[in-house]
């Protein structure tokens, strides 16, 4: 070895590093090299970073109050919505007394003028015009069946055979009665001879206990005539004769005389009666004052 002039060893260059060796992955082929990993990708930059985004405040709604003819609008139809549900309960309500009346006469017109021709049908009472054979209307009640029929100016009268008695002129029920102790001789003896039309619009019921009158134009109870103790009257044994009916109540102990009875619209024929007055109800008598002078006679 040589040694330079000034009498120092050169330096010796440093050795290389040690490569460590690569590993092969399993099923790989030795010798072949593993594939670089792909350099990651640089996050692009986002505008704004660094400082708060501001968001523009959105313009505040402004209330715009209701019109006059949105206002109308609605009230109109909150009363229409209201007289529909008004309608509908109506509808949806039961017939009173159960009721049941088929109606083919116009709602215009005035029936007092008409006289029906009442027929009982099965459970129903059909009125057929007087003046033809065509049936007008058909009257019946749920589970009930017309026990007597009596036909007065302008209405027919109908007893039921649970003691209600009611009034029709074939495009309404006009009024209902119940009859007292009707179920005591109402199913035994029948409705035979029990409606007597006595005129002038009033209707006698005759019971064995007692007679009542009605009004026929709304059924008002006029007068009420009790049978005597120990008697009973007899709706088949009555006999018209002129205004006045002629009815029989026999008795055990009494004097034949006490066992005819007679009466009219007013009640009982008696020599000193003083009845009331049987009439629909009128305007009150002009009240007369007393400084009030009177016209002279003349």
């Amino acid at each position: 070895m040589a040694v330079p002039a000034h009498g120092r060893r050169p330096r010796r260059a440093p050795a290389p590093a040690a490569t460590p060796a690569a590993t092969t992955p399993p099923g790989s082929v030795p010798g072949d090299r593993a594939p670089e990993p792909a350099p990651a990708a640089e996050a692009a930059p986002v505008p704004g970073a660094g400082r708060a985004a501001r968001t523009p405040a959105a313009p505040a709604l402004r209330r715009s109050r209701p019109g006059p003819l949105l206002r109308a609008a609605a009230g109109l139809l909150g009363l229409g919505l209201a007289a529909g549900l008004l309608g509908a309960a109506h509808t949806l309500r039961p017939v009173p007394y159960g009721d049941r009346l088929l109606s083919g006469e116009p709602g215009n017109g005035r029936p007092a003028a008409r006289t029906w021709a009442p027929r009982v049908r099965g459970a129903a009472v059909v009125g057929y015009d007087a003046r033809g054979d065509a049936p007008r209307w058909r009257y019946a009640r749920a589970g009930r069946r017309p026990a007597a029929v009596a036909p007065v100016p302008g209405e027919v009268v109908v007893l039921w055979d649970d003691g209600l008695l009611t009034a029709t002129d074939g495009r309404s029920v006009r009024w209902h009665r119940a009859l007292p102790d009707a179920a005591e001789w109402l199913p035994a003896r029948g409705g035979a001879g029990v409606l007597r039309p006595l005129g002038r619009g009033i209707l006698a019921v005759v019971t064995p206990h007692r007679v009542t009158a009605y009004r026929t134009a709304d059924g008002d109870l006029r007068w009420v005539l009790p049978a005597r103790s120990g008697c009973a009257f007899r709706p088949g044994g009555a006999v018209r004769r002129g205004p006045a009916l002629l009815l029989a109540q026999p008795c055990d102990r009494a004097a034949w005389t006490g066992q005819l009875v007679a009466v009219d619209d007013l009640g009982r024929i008696t020599p000193d009666r003083t009845p009331l007055d049987s009439g629909p109800p009128g305007r009150a008598p002009e009240r007369v004052e007393p400084e009030k002078p009177l016209a002279r006679p003349r």
